[in-house]
């Protein structure tokens, strides 16, 4: 399941890095890469870092420029100080060691270099039912099946032990009453059956609701979005 709709964040989150033409950043968990190629258009030089070769390949094929490297977000192929941002996106909640994360970022920005990171609270599904309480069990549920599912709430703070300056928060709220978010749904409640925190039956019930939701124009679902920015401190 895919936990993040299309919420408008990358745009602001190169507006954030704020970084002058032809200098260096780094996008870590880049995926398929389409933020280093828009960063690339941007007049910056962008290195994309992923732990899926699978995922590095799809973006050579679409980026062959590209400069795109194998790696862990704890243990980065960059050379000290080697660029001027670094960007996250979706990846703080899969890491045991968020801060571990930090350290290695402060290491790779030269002095003054730029931090965003992007991801949800997977806490903070909400959502319109009629059982409130089958709900709050099913969104939690599966966030319990997340490695870090509240690293987001904490960006703040750990920005801050890292030792970064001018730190900020951003929150950005999705709200979908599309039916075609259902699967979204019908995902969270097959992950908390799975889970063994509901039943079958409870499973078909609040499927069925959210289902008939949709098909009336009746779904609600807000996603909020967080977005931190810093900076490492100059020399």
């Amino acid at each position: 399941m895919s936990a993040t709709p299309s919420i408008p964040r990358r745009a602001r989150s190169y507006e954030l890095l704020d970084l002058p033409y032809g200098s260096a950043v780094v996008d870590v968990g880049c995926g398929a890469g389409r933020a280093v190629g828009e960063l690339a258009e941007r007049g910056v030089r962008a290195i994309g870092v992923d732990v899926s070769e699978q995922m590095l390949a799809a973006a050579r094929d679409r980026w062959p420029e590209a400069d795109f490297r194998l790696g862990d977000a704890c243990d980065l192929p960059i050379a000290d100080g080697e660029v001027a941002g670094y960007r996250a996106e979706k990846v703080f909640h899969e890491l045991a060691d968020a801060a571990k994360a930090l350290v290695e970022a402060r290491r790779v920005l030269s002095p003054g270099g730029r931090v965003v990171l992007i991801g949800q609270d997977w806490d903070t599904f909400v959502i319109d039912s009629g059982d409130p309480a089958l709900t709050r069990t099913i969104v939690h549920a599966r966030a319990d099946q997340v490695t870090n599912p509240r690293a987001a709430r904490s960006y703040r703070n750990l920005l801050l032990d890292a030792g970064f300056e001018d730190v900020a928060l951003e929150v950005r709220t999705g709200v979908f009453t599309d039916a075609k978010l259902l699967p979204m749904l019908t995902g969270l409640a097959e992950a908390a059956r799975t889970a063994g925190a509901i039943a079958p039956e409870q499973e078909a019930s609040w499927v069925a609701e959210q289902t008939a939701r949709a098909r009336a124009g009746r779904m609600f679902l807000a996603l909020p979005l967080f977005v931190a920015s810093a900076k490492r401190p100059p020399e």
